[in-house]
């Protein structure tokens, strides 16, 4: 009789058995990933099967599986079917897969649902059967080039080209060569040398591929000359200084960006010699970031990587394609990202399109993989846009990180305190050249009017150039038509990390008010903070309660000692004790909360969200944390925090905003420039609540804080006690036009406590806590 096949637990930080009784499929095929058995050449065979004994005609046998994920070729019948994977050593089982010998895995069963949008992978054999020899590859193909030319010389605005050959090529043709980045003093990361030293590598691949692709397009041979002086005076940094990926990842992936760019379109413009210096470099640079990726990394079975994953895009894939069919190793590579593109991306959200690091690396990790997608797309026709994550990502920074808002998502932000990022609007407008959504459209639009001066900014000139951007989403897309988001739902939850976001009137930014709460399963880990359970809101054109800090640099005391712990953030402390956002990952992703619930009702809309886990390994004697929004009459808030615990404690109620609040008994009323807000704890189990403000962030060097404003932070504090429940009403006000909310509460009797808010004429009961 065989013996099993030793499977390893899976755990919070690696990838799952899937699928499974338990899984709810959202595509077809099924993706199947499974826990390698930490052999370092361990390859796989795949079985499954409508037959639990895997007999008959519909049993599949794939092999070999060089990882531990694997996405079929074709779509699959609806039905039930079984699954399990075996070791294959140095190429072979330890028995044929007909062998009774083998070491099969556990047998999982899974059920195809009809209707399903069928995504399918091409196989390893026939993937890059339509592939091309020629250069070029990276966007325009060879046999693309003629038209696009005569295009040019019929009109040179067509697509953008004056605005781009004028802005983005014109001034690398004449800029001296930017000298190779040195060491940091003492080899010792400096904030400000790191940043500059990637931007200078930007610029090299702004030159580089600007040059190369105006010189090729204009059959120009003064600018191709001075980009290939570019292209060979880069390939000649040493790929194992300052700009190599274990010393300056950021450097690495430009300057490899950069060489794949020119070998590629000044390919038949090189002499042999020329191409296998520029082709030797690329080739030690591509491996350093694929050696990280799949060898230490690992995020095929680790995915929780946010460089490495966002290198499959910026590294893995230009180089891949232009080394394909010229260097072994670039297929290698280019199967793997395919192959991870297809089963686990992202492993930041999932079937409703959120991002659980927030929306600024939602916007770094759409700009570098939507390009990824656009460029394998044309390359080898394979178009991962119909998986159902790409179908409707565009609706997480509508809803989460709304065009006219400030300071109103969570997780780290390079633009905090910015108008949304005009970067965000491309890549939304992406999404609806994809999706033909014309709200994405709208949001594109926005964006362009409210973001106009934000392009030196280190977080866009650094990272890309809208230029570049425009002219090639003009080619390769249609023009959708906007529409305001005047039918969108009220309250939106995104279930796949967390995120629930309440709105009225967006298509009206004078009168848009936006609530938006989270409690993640993501926890802390990554770019996420130790804010579960938190709220902000945003109304009148004014943030009223923020995300508080700056974002100075990763690893800043800012970063590390503020924006990362939940005293920044508009939730609770326990004795003064936060949710746990240290740098284990385990505890990270512990740290967790759950949405339970997200209602609709006459009047208003509604969320409970549970935090529990997140307290626990600060605060082991808590036994639950519940807090309740409700969003009445699409016009002010209830928040109800339920604290439950073992032992008696005090809890500090924290609120951020912008400017120094009016305090009263138990109110505090928040001033802005275009609205106010009034704020009043209306019911507190344990007492009255002492209330103090300071403008002050604990722990962070003051050098940091040079020349910002300062913020002001609320702290409510309750008496000690083993049970808490606090009502607390957030009324936002547009500037110079109060608003009047009334309420009264039932006396505490058999049927618990109630509290009844009137305005206009509106009554809504809300339940602060049952009866004892």
């Amino acid at each position: 009789m065989s013996q099993p096949l030793y499977e390893p637990q899976s755990g919070v930080l690696t990838v799952q058995y899937e699928p499974s009784e338990q899984t709810q499929l959202i595509e077809n095929p099924p993706r199947f990933t499974w826990i390698p058995a930490q052999l370092e050449k361990d390859t796989y065979i795949l079985q499954y099967s409508r037959s639990q004994e895997f007999d008959g005609e519909t049993t599949v046998t794939v092999q070999p599986i060089p990882y531990n994920l694997y996405t079929p070729d074709h779509a699959f019948e609806p039905g039930d079917y079984y699954w399990r994977y075996a070791l294959l050593l140095n190429g072979e089982t330890n028995g044929s897969s007909e062998d009774t010998q083998t070491e099969w895995s556990t047998v999982r069963r899974f059920t195809v649902p009809a209707g399903l949008p069928e995504t399918p992978l091409e196989g390893r054999g026939s993937r890059f059967e339509q592939t091309k020899a020629s250069h070029p590859r990276l966007w325009l193909q060879a046999d693309e080039l003629p038209e696009f030319r005569s295009r040019i010389r019929e009109d040179a605005s067509y697509c953008g080209w004056d605005i781009f050959f004028e802005r983005s090529v014109k001034p690398w043709s004449e800029k001296e060569l930017i000298a190779e980045p040195q060491p940091y003093p003492g080899n010792k990361r400096v904030a400000k040398l790191w940043r500059q030293m990637y931007m200078d590598c930007q610029e090299a691949l702004y030159a580089i591929r600007h040059l190369s692709v105006a010189g090729v397009v204009l059959e120009d041979e003064k600018l191709i000359n001075r980009a290939k002086q570019w292209l060979l005076h880069v390939a000649a940094w040493d790929p194992q200084g300052p700009t190599s990926r274990d010393y300056n990842d950021e450097a690495a992936f430009r300057v490899a960006g950069a060489l794949a760019w020119g070998y590629d379109w000044l390919y038949d413009r090189l002499s042999q010699a020329e191409r296998e210096d520029v082709r030797s470099k690329l080739l030690q640079r591509t491996g350093q970031v694929a050696f990280h990726v799949i060898e230490r990394s690992k995020i095929h079975q680790v995915p929780f990587d946010s460089h490495a994953v966002r290198s499959l895009s910026s590294v893995l894939v230009p180089c891949g394609i232009v080394m394909l069919g010229e260097e072994e190793k670039a297929r290698e590579w280019l199967d793997y990202t395919l192959e991870y593109y297809a089963c686990l991306y992202s492993p930041w959200g999932g079937i409703d399109g959120g991002w659980a690091e927030g929306p600024m690396y939602w916007t770094t990790g759409m700009a570098f993989v939507t390009e990824a997608m656009n460029l394998l797309k044309k390359f080898t026709a394979i178009d991962f846009y119909r998986r159902p994550f790409f179908q409707r990502t565009g609706d997480y920074p509508l809803y989460c990180f709304s065009p006219d808002t400030l300071r109103a998502s969570f997780g780290d932000q390079s633009t905090l305190g910015d108008p949304v990022s005009l970067k965000t609007g491309f890549n939304i407008r992406q999404f609806a050249g994809i999706t033909g959504n014309g709200h994405y459209q709208w949001y594109y639009e926005q964006t362009r009017i409210i973001d106009t001066d934000s392009e030196m900014k280190f977080y866009n000139y650094g990272w890309w150039d809208f230029r570049f951007d425009e002219m090639m989403y003009r080619h390769d897309y249609p023009n959708v038509t906007a529409q305001a988001p005047v039918d969108i739902e009220p309250v939106k939850w995104f279930r796949d990390i967390g995120w629930v976001a309440f709105h009225a009137r967006m298509d009206q930014p004078d009168d848009h008010i936006m609530l938006l709460t989270k409690s993640s399963r993501y926890g802390s880990i990554s770019h996420s903070h130790g804010d579960q359970n938190g709220f902000l809101l945003h109304a009148y054109g004014e943030p009223l309660a923020i995300e508080s800090g700056y974002y100075i640099a990763f690893g800043s005391t800012m970063h590390m000692n503020w924006r990362r712990q939940t005293r920044s953030t508009n939730t609770i402390l326990i004795d003064g004790l936060g949710q746990y956002a240290g740098t284990n990952k385990v505890l990270n992703m512990a740290a967790s909360g759950a949405v339970e619930a997200v209602e609709r009702h006459q009047g208003y809309t509604y969320s409970r969200c549970n935090a529990t886990a997140a307290y626990k390994e600060n605060v082991p004697y808590l036994e639950r944390y519940v807090r309740e929004l409700y969003f009445i009459n699409e016009s002010y808030v209830v928040v109800v925090d339920h604290v439950d615990l073992t032992q008696p404690a005090s809890i500090d109620w924290l609120f951020h905003t912008m400017n120094e609040m009016k305090l009263g008994n138990q109110s505090f009323q928040v001033q802005g420039r275009k609205a106010d807000m009034d704020g009043r704890f209306v019911y507190c189990s344990s007492g009255d609540m002492q209330l103090s403000q300071t403008d002050e962030f604990a722990d962070v060097d003051p050098a940091e804080m040079e020349g910002l404003d300062h913020q002001w932070h609320l702290t409510a504090k309750t008496p000690a006690a083993r049970s808490h429940r606090i009502a607390t009403l957030l009324v936002p006000l547009r500037k110079g036009q109060p608003k009047y909310v009334s309420y009264f509460m039932d006396d505490q009797g058999q049927n618990g406590v109630h509290l009844y808010f009137t305005e206009d004429g509106k009554t809504t009961m809300v339940e602060v806590a049952k009866a004892f």
